[in-house]
C-alpha cells in the first residue's frame, strides 16, 4: 500500500513539473500574441470599412480612429460631442477586467456596423491601464475609438457608476439616457437603440 501511496506521488508531482515547464515556457517563448476578434471570431471577418463606408465626413472623421485610445480626459470627450452634434451619440463605458462588458462588447460591434453611418459610437476606457485595455481590444476589435479614463473622470460626466454603462446623447448634444449594467442580449442594446437615436428618440 505504502508503494502505491509513494508512486502516485511521484505521477502527481510529474504531471505538476511537466505543466510549470509548458507554462515558463510559454512565457520565455515570447508568443504573446492576440489572434484578431479571438474574443468574437465573427468580430475578425467583420469589414468595418466597407461597412461605414457611406458614414458622413464627421463620422467617418470619428471611426478613422477606429481602435484607438484617446487621451485628454474629459474635455477632449466634451470637444468631440461638440463636433458630433447633428448625430445621436452613444457612449460606451468599459474595462479590460470587466466580464460584463466582454459579454456585450459583440453587440457593441455589431451595432456599430449597422448602425454607426447614422448615429455615433465612442468607447470609455474607465479605471484601466493602457496596455491590458490594448490586448481587450485586440481580441474585440472596435470600428470606433475609446477614450482613456483611467481616473473615472469622462465616467462622471454621465453619472455611469457601473461597469458597464451606456450612455445615449440626442443630436442636439443631449444627454437623454444612461443605461447602469450591461447588455443581455443583442436585441436589447438595438431596442435602446431605435428608442433613444431613432427618429423620435
Amino acid at each position: 500500500m505504502g508503494f502505491r501511496i509513494t508512486k502516485t506521488v511521484a505521477i502527481s508531482v510529474l504531471l505538476a513539473a511537466i505543466c510549470a515547464a509548458a507554462v515558463v515556457y510559454a512565457f520565455v517563448s515570447g508568443d504573446d500574441s492576440v489572434a484578431p476578434g479571438a474574443g468574437n471570431p465573427e468580430s475578425a471577418a467583420s469589414d468595418y470599412q466597407a461597412a461605414l463606408a457611406d458614414a458622413p465626413k464627421p463620422l467617418a472623421d470619428l471611426y478613422a480612429r477606429g481602435d484607438a485610445l484617446l487621451e485628454g480626459g474629459a474635455a477632449a470627450f466634451e470637444e468631440r460631442l461638440a463636433e458630433l452634434r447633428g448625430y445621436p451619440v452613444v457612449v460606451n463605458k468599459w474595462a479590460s477586467w470587466c466580464g460584463p462588458c466582454r459579454f456585450e462588447f459583440p453587440f457593441f460591434q455589431s451595432q456599430a456596423a449597422a448602425r454607426g453611418a447614422e448615429v455615433a459610437f465612442i468607447g470609455v476606457d474607465s479605471d484601466d491601464s493602457p496596455d491590458a485595455a490594448r490586448t481587450f481590444l485586440e481580441e474585440l476589435p472596435l470600428p470606433y475609438p475609446s477614450f482613456s479614463d483611467p481616473d473615472q473622470e469622462i465616467a462622471r460626466l454621465f453619472n455611469a457608476r457601473e461597469f458597464p454603462s451606456t450612455a445615449f446623447y440626442d443630436a442636439d448634444g443631449e444627454l437623454v439616457y444612461v443605461r447602469l449594467g450591461g447588455y443581455a442580449s443583442e436585441d436589447e442594446l438595438g431596442a435602446d437603440l431605435d428608442r433613444y437615436t431613432g427618429p423620435d428618440g
